[in-house]
């Protein structure tokens, strides 16, 4: 169930995120609570799943070098393969699509020799056939939502 600060917390941190060294405090003292209270609310919606991380973006191949990924996984395998992949931390954006290549994520790695050992770590575990589709060019699609909550 969501109160108040749960709300406030996704309508208004989604972008904007403090860059400071207290962040949550920051947090706290605009919403005028405590900054164990933003810590406990964090917390809470990460285990109800309504967030999963806090972090930067950063835009691709800015720092180390990324690639979009794909792989064709059977249907009764699928869960179990996208949770051996979510076990990498380089990896992000991972879901399900309706496809022949039907899972789909981002791959980030150091730089472009980290980045084809990873692929070729995924292919081994998985046995699976993975596309490597590299960042040709870079679009940008803001994807902060202000959520309507009807209580």
């Amino acid at each position: 169930m969501l109160n108040g600060l749960h709300k406030q917390l996704l309508n208004n941190y989604q972008q904007d995120f403090p860059l400071s060294p207290t962040p949550y405090k920051d947090i706290a003292e605009s919403l005028g609570v405590t900054e164990e209270d933003v810590l406990f609310a964090f917390q809470q919606l990460n285990d109800q799943q309504f967030i999963s991380r806090i972090g930067a973006v950063i835009s691709p191949n800015k720092m180390g070098c990324s690639a979009l990924m794909a792989m064709a996984a059977p249907t009764e395998q699928l869960q179990q393969v996208a949770s051996l992949i979510n076990t990498y931390p380089q990896v992000n954006h991972n879901y399900e699509r309706e496809n022949y290549f039907n899972l789909w994520f981002v791959l980030i790695a150091e730089d472009a020799e980290d980045l084809q050992t990873l692929i070729s770590e995924l292919k081994l575990r998985t046995g699976l056939e993975t596309l490597y589709l590299p960042l040709l060019a870079n679009y940008f699609i803001n994807l902060g939502f202000e959520l309507d909550f009807d209580d």
